[in-house]
């Protein structure tokens, strides 16, 4: 009987062994797993989600002040119509109207619009015709 005992007892030593490599198994191929898609997601340039959720929540805040200073400028623009045109109010300019004013480069500048340059006269002389 004792002779079982000791069997039943090398059994369980046995499977509680093998399960406590097959767990540390587990994790060595989760970290490997979670590693390999850390690297992908790095590859492919995308960001963290809280790195995600801070900028959205910029944008937002920026979004809101834009349109509070949109309105703003709504009635200032009101406001010096009805002053300068002696209570006549204007009609508020849109988005899609064009801004009139210095015009930006391509670098980013600030500049007037330059005027076309004058047409030469070519100095080359003419063949003559006989």
């Amino acid at each position: 009987m004792q002779t079982e005992n000791r069997l039943f007892d090398d059994l369980a030593r046995m499977a509680n062994g093998a399960l406590n490599t097959l767990s540390g198994l587990r994790e060595e191929i989760e970290n490997r797993v979670r590693e390999r898609v850390e690297r992908m997601l790095a590859d492919m340039d995308m960001v963290p989600r809280e790195e995600f959720d801070a900028i959205k929540a910029v944008a937002q805040t920026a979004r809101t002040e834009q349109e509070a200073l949109a309105a703003k400028v709504a009635e200032l623009e009101r406001r010096v119509s009805e002053l300068a045109g002696a209570g006549k109010p204007a009609a508020p300019r849109t988005a899609s109207a064009p801004r009139k004013g210095p015009t930006r480069t391509a670098s980013g500048d600030a500049g007037q619009a330059k005027p076309a340059a004058p047409r030469r006269r070519s100095t080359k002389a003419k063949p003559a015709s006989e």
